[in-house]
């Protein structure tokens, strides 16, 4: 066992899974708030800002208030792609040792990488929802928003959990 002291610093390149995650998330984060700032001054002054289970706006609030989106999603971004660059500091079984620390590190880096970007999507989404609902150019994200959101980010979680249950 080796704790997260002692673990192995590895050199690992950038996978092509990884930059394919990166480009799509990066690019549809980008493009929400380049939507936002084009369709800023057409906005009224009331927003969207919150949603009830079933997609239904529940709150409205100031056009400011779609600036929160971005610049969670920027600080987010910023915090996870760093902890990417540091597999050796995630959360690992016991049985993580000199000989698998490489195996471990990559389906950890690669999880992480994969709810980085769909979390990323999913802030452009509901940036670029909530500007659609202001102009009045949409009706809300339905019921199967939330569903497709927690289906989105457990599958990838579930896959890292059963490629990291292989790793001898």
């Amino acid at each position: 066992m080796l704790n997260s002291g002692k673990r192995p610093k590895i050199k690992l390149p950038k996978t092509k899974s990884e930059w394919v995650w990166d480009i799509i998330g990066y690019t549809v984060f980008l493009g929400s708030i380049i939507f936002l700032i084009f369709h800023w001054n057409e906005l009224p002054d009331r927003v969207p800002a919150h949603y009830n289970a079933l997609g239904e706006v529940d709150r409205w609030g100031s056009k400011m208030e779609l600036l929160i989106l971005p610049a969670i999603g920027v600080l987010m971004g910023i915090m996870m792609q760093v902890l990417e660059k540091f597999p050796e500091v995630h959360n690992y079984p016991e049985r993580l040792n000199e000989n698998n620390a490489k195996a471990f590190y990559l389906v950890s880096r690669k999880l992480l990488n994969q709810i980085k970007n769909i979390c990323l999507m999913i802030f452009a989404f509901i940036l670029y929802e909530s500007a659609s609902i202001a102009l009045g150019k949409s009706d809300g994200f339905g019921v199967w928003f939330l569903p497709v959101v927690l289906v989105s980010t457990m599958i990838p979680i579930v896959i890292g959990f059963v490629k990291q249950s292989k790793i001898e």
